[in-house]
This record gives structure tokens, sequence and C-alpha cells, in this order.
């Protein structure tokens, strides 16, 4: 994690986090866990995503800053918004 300091503004910890999501695609009906295993019924697809978090509590932003780890489990809430940049070159 780093902390930003924005001119004016209260200090904020920012890190990334990713998330997996994996789904089994096949046409058996042999449950989940059972493919999982086996790995021989159908293929496993899997997404990996990227998420940038911004923690902005008091208290709860030091803690960030000094726990969290590269592969530490942790425990996100709130508002998802993935916006959109586009610099000098147009490049979004």
């Amino acid at each position: 994690p780093i902390i930003r300091q924005v001119e004016g503004e209260n200090p904020i910890t920012i890190f990334s986090l990713t998330t997996n999501e994996m789904w089994w695609t096949g046409d058996s009906e042999v449950g989940q866990v059972t493919v999982l295993l086996l790995c021989t019924l159908g293929d496993i697809s899997q997404k990996m995503t990227w998420h940038r978090i911004s923690v902005f509590r008091l208290g709860l932003k030091d803690v960030t800053y000094h726990y969290v780890r590269k592969g530490s489990r942790i425990f996100v809430e709130g508002k998802i918004d993935y916006g959109e940049y586009t610099d000098k070159n147009n490049v979004k």
C-alpha cells in the first residue's frame, strides 16, 4: 500500500487487489467440486480482475497501510466505481 496526500485533502491509503472468478463450462451434470478435483469433464474457465482500492476512513487507512501485504486475504466492502481516464494523447 501507499499513502497519497493531495494538497488541502486528507491522506488516503491506496492498494491493488485482484479477484478471481472460476466456473465450469461443460455438458455434464457432475457437481462443481467433483469437476474441480478431476478436471476431466468440461473446462474450467477463470477471470481475474484488478481493483484499485482507496481507503479514506481515518483509523482504517493507517491499519491498511501497516498490515495489508501481497497475498493477504482481506474483506472489502463498498461501492465499485470504475471511471475512465484519458491521458493528454487521448489514450484511454
